[in-house]
Formats: structure tokens, C-alpha cells, sequence
């Protein structure tokens, strides 16, 4: 499954929709999504794709990790898995 795909699926999980239902330029607020909703689509997130996201809930704002739009936590995501994968052929 495409990493985009996935992120999608999570995040329509989460706020209880169709995948389908959700625009890459939706926000959190257009899908519905409270605090908690937030939170858990992050640990999600963080869960399958075996990644750590640095986010200050306190300051959304300020976090590298951007969650404005759909595009952008998908984007967000990809940075996080690249990111992973060079540190990974540094270790071998």
C-alpha cells in the first residue's frame, strides 16, 4: 500500500470516515477531529510505520511534524520514513 493511502485510511479511522471522505486539503478541524482524535492519529501514524513523531501538542505550531492539512501529514510522514531509512544505511 502507498504511504499515502495508508495515512489516509488512519486518519479517516480516526475521525470516523470513509477514506474516500477525505481531501488531501482538509483539515483537522474540517474531518472533525478533536484533541484526542489528534493524538491518536499520531500514535497511530507513529505505530505503523514503525516512526517517531516529534510534536508538541501544547504548540502545534512550532513542531516540525506539520498537521494542517491532510497533504501536509502525509508529506510530514514520507520526511519521517526517508529520514529513517538514511539512518538506517549509516548504521550498515
Amino acid at each position: 500500500m502507498v504511504i499515502k493511502d495508508k495515512v489516509i485510511e488512519i486518519i479517516a479511522e480516526k475521525a470516523l470516515l470513509k477514506p474516500i471522505d477525505i481531501g488531501l486539503d482538509s483539515t483537522i478541524n474540517d474531518l472533525g477531529l478533536d484533541s484526542l482524535g489528534i493524538v491518536e492519529t499520531v500514535f497511530a501514524l507513529e505505530e505503523h510505520f514503525e516512526i517517531d513523531i516529534d510534536i508538541n501538542f501544547n504548540k502545534i505550531e512550532d513542531s516540525k511534524f506539520d498537521i494542517s492539512t491532510v497533504r501536509k501529514i502525509i508529506i510530514s510522514v514520507e520526511k519521517l520514513i526517508i529520514s529513517k531509512t538514511d539512518e538506517l544505511k549509516c548504521i550498515e
